[in-house]
């Protein structure tokens, strides 16, 4: 199936889709295991409706790794034991294979002592952050995942990169399953997001970045040179800030202008840190109380009074489970120019795929 949404979306399989990018880090010497891991994780963006965290990122990643800016390391190293902490290295590795590992260890060890934390050194771009957050909640934990990124925002009044939009994800077990998930970076929209509006020739509104003098702009090609600007002012910036120093520096890894750009210096290390956490409520008083308390506060949020011409309330994470769900079903739309990066990414590699519409 691929199916013509508009000008510049299209749909296709899920399942298509998966085999495609599985095949193409096969391609790129991966074990058949390790690439389908790097898929999943990506598709499972895509169909949650991240498109800025799903496959449009696989001829990044090619590039990166046919230029020896990220490694075919597979397994992290463990420098520091502490018992419900730990510091681990990831060795430039995809960070879709390093974050399962890590976030693995961290609920390991909430079982053992009610909390376990994982800082990762040295590590890749791992996507999607309520993935690994939502790791943790499906065994029952509160699970938090967090990134520091290559700087993208000034300071409040600034005119110089000096932060990243460092994203933050926390998941909850409720009654329902994992039913509130928050995932969000800290500038006011992900940098993927402007990429596929200049991809596609869109412009994009005003509040998301800065031309590189600090001009707010709405040429896309402008804010790739520029800023972007940081989610609800001085207060993103304080936490993006608080977050490069909760994983890179507390990790021992990169922080700040350490941490070097995906799309740029392909064959130089990325480097950043990553941080999970993953919570046992039982340490304060019981799963199953935690799980009742946790629905109960969900279900407030939804038959809450709305203000005129809204029709329904949603707790965080809500609408990409629905359209997870829709997406299975119907197909995964994509942005034309990303599928179509996707196709040359496997002509590169000589991956063996088939048609998006066979």
């Amino acid at each position: 199936m691929k199916a013509v949404v508009d000008g510049h979306l299209v749909r296709v399989r899920a399942e298509w889709l998966e085999q495609t990018v599985t095949a193409i880090f096969t391609a790129l010497d991966f074990s058949p295991a390790d690439a389908r891991s790097i898929a999943t994780a990506l598709v499972d963006a895509d169909l949650r409706g991240v498109r800025s965290h799903g496959v449009m990122l696989v001829p990044m990643y090619v590039e990166r790794l046919r230029a020896g800016g990220v490694t075919r390391e597979c397994e992290v190293e463990v420098c520091h034991d502490a018992g419900a902490a730990l510091v681990v290295d990831a060795r430039g590795g995809m960070g879709q294979l390093s974050s399962p590992q890590a976030m693995g260890l961290a609920i390991e060890r909430a079982g053992r002592y009610g909390i376990g934390m994982v800082s990762v050194r040295h590590a890749h771009h791992f996507g999607a952050a309520s993935r690994w957050a939502i790791q943790a909640a499906e065994a029952g934990c509160l699970g938090v995942a967090m990134s520091n990124t290559t700087p993208l925002m000034p300071a409040p009044g600034g005119a110089e990169r000096v932060v990243g939009n460092n994203p933050l994800a926390v998941a909850v077990p409720t009654e329902a399953g994992v039913e509130i998930v928050l995932d969000m970076a800290l500038s006011a929209v992900a940098l993927g997001k402007v990429r596929m509006a200049a991809a596609a020739g869109r412009p994009i509104p005003d509040t998301w970045a800065t031309d590189p003098s600090g001009t707010p702009t709405t040429d896309p090609e402008q804010a790739l040179l520029g800023m972007l600007l940081p989610a609800a002012g001085h207060k993103g910036f304080g936490l993006a800030l608080i977050i490069d120093i909760l994983t890179g520096v507390l990790s021992g890894g990169g922080w700040g202008d350490q941490v070097r750009p995906l799309y740029r210096e392909p064959g130089s290390p990325n480097d950043c840190a990553h941080l999970f956490l993953a919570i046992d409520p039982a340490l304060l008083g019981g799963i199953t109380e935690f799980r009742t308390r946790a629905s109960h506060l969900a279900t407030k949020v939804r038959t809450s009074a709305t203000a005129p011409g809204v029709e329904r309330l949603h707790v965080p994470g809500e609408l990409e489970a629905e359209q997870a769900e829709y997406q299975l079903r119907e197909g995964v739309l994509l942005e034309k120019a990303g599928l179509d990066g996707l196709l040359a990414a496997a002509r590169t590699v000589r991956a063996e795929i088939t048609e998006p519409g066979a």
